[in-house]
């Protein structure tokens, strides 16, 4: 109840703020009247800048559109484009008429507030009850019903300054494309280094690790043949066997940092499970998913979850890590969370890496990590 109050005493603050505003736009209006037949339509110089009312119109509507994101809690601001030339202009134009008729349901409300609050002292002012009967309770019932109607119309006002904005300021269809177009190509980049750079990572793993275990195991089985005494030999091949567990091991570690076999297996929840009991420090896991996400989806959350609880171990010095995950109408969320002494760089290789491969699904990798920590890494993807 009460969120629902502060949200509507929000409203009706963006409605009054827009009334206020309404009446600088008509002055604006004005202004641009005169401009407009005084240029008589003729594009300005190029070399001479914006016009002066077409960059006022611009600053207003970034206002405005701020103002709305403020009181109406929408993606308005989010949703439009940066503003240029005459579509701002024409917007300033219009929307003076949705801030004159806010500023006359708020008149309005203010009077059928007055009207209604006769329940409550209009008693003094009958004489009997019959005058209250007649006069002072119709008044009284009228108000309450005048100020619920202005109570809707606010917020039917709220809408019209909602749609007003996304029809003048939103991208038209073609720059909407060309922005969609630049994401992709973007995107496709980041693809395409972020898997250079997992060639880079297996290449360096297998050279690194299991190569140099080979070795070391071709070595020790060479030696033991052309040692002539039995003992050591043995002791050699014992060596050998130890060196060929260990690469075995390393080998199984890198083909499963390739590609987990439990997220065709057992799905998100068992290779979150696998994460946990790889982990050299406690993890704390909440998988709720209600449905089963689609595969790519649930590839890149297991490699930021894997990469975040890897950089906690290594990094960070954290003693527990808590990694969260939740599938929300067509969304799914993964939380991770350490306790370590955090400064982690967002621009780093291992979690730009990781900010391409969910970007490549559309969805969005957020990097808290102040000095002293917390670490949370949040990555929504899109389900659909």
């Amino acid at each position: 109840m009460r969120n629902f109050l502060a949200r509507r005493l929000r409203v009706a603050a963006g409605v009054l703020l827009g009334f206020l505003s309404g009446i600088v736009e008509l002055a604006m209006t004005l202004v641009s009247g005169l401009w407009l037949l005084a240029t008589l339509g003729r594009s300005a110089d190029a070399s001479r800048g914006e016009p002066r009312i077409l960059a006022a119109a611009r600053w207003w509507s970034e206002l405005q559109r701020r103002r709305m994101a403020l009181c109406y809690g929408t993606g308005t601001a989010e949703r439009t484009a940066p503003l240029t030339g005459m579509p701002a202009l024409s917007y300033v134009a219009t929307r003076w008429t949705v801030g004159m008729l806010g500023g006359v349901v708020l008149l309005a409300a203010v009077v059928g507030a007055g009207y209604a609050s006769l329940l409550v002292w209009g008693w003094f002012l009958a004489a009997d009850l019959d005058d209250w009967a007649l006069t002072v309770a119709p008044s009284a019932f009228a108000g309450l019903f005048l100020l619920f109607l202005c109570i809707q119309g606010v917020h039917a006002v709220a809408l019209m300054d909602e749609q007003l904005a996304r029809h003048f300021l939103s991208p038209s269809d073609r720059q909407s494309m060309e922005r969609r177009i630049g994401e992709l190509a973007k995107s496709r980049a980041g693809v395409v280094e972020a898997v250079h750079d997992e060639r880079r990572r297996i290449e360096r793993d297998l050279h690194d690790g299991v190569q140099q275990r080979l070795v070391a195991l071709g070595m020790l089985l060479g030696r033991a043949r052309r040692v002539p005494d039995p003992d050591k030999a043995a002791e050699l091949l014992r060596q050998a066997h130890e060196e060929s567990q260990q690469a075995l091991k390393e080998l199984r570690d890198v083909a499963w940092r390739v590609y987990p076999a439990a997220l065709d297996e057992g799905g998100l929840a068992a290779a979150l499970e696998s994460v946990a009991e790889r982990a050299a420090i406690p993890v704390r896991l909440a998988c709720t998913l209600r449905d089963t996400p689609p595969p790519t989806a649930q590839a890149v959350a297991y490699f930021v979850a894997a990469e975040a609880v890897t950089n906690a171990v290594k990094h960070s010095g954290a003693d527990h890590v808590t990694v969260r995950a939740d599938l929300t109408d067509t969304l799914l969320r993964l939380r991770v969370e350490d306790d370590g002494r955090g400064g982690a760089d967002p621009s780093g290789s291992g979690l730009l890496g990781l900010t391409r491969r969910v970007a490549a699904l559309d969805g969005t990798l957020t990097v808290a990590s102040p000095a002293g920590g917390p670490t949370v890494i949040t990555a929504e993807l899109p389900c659909v």
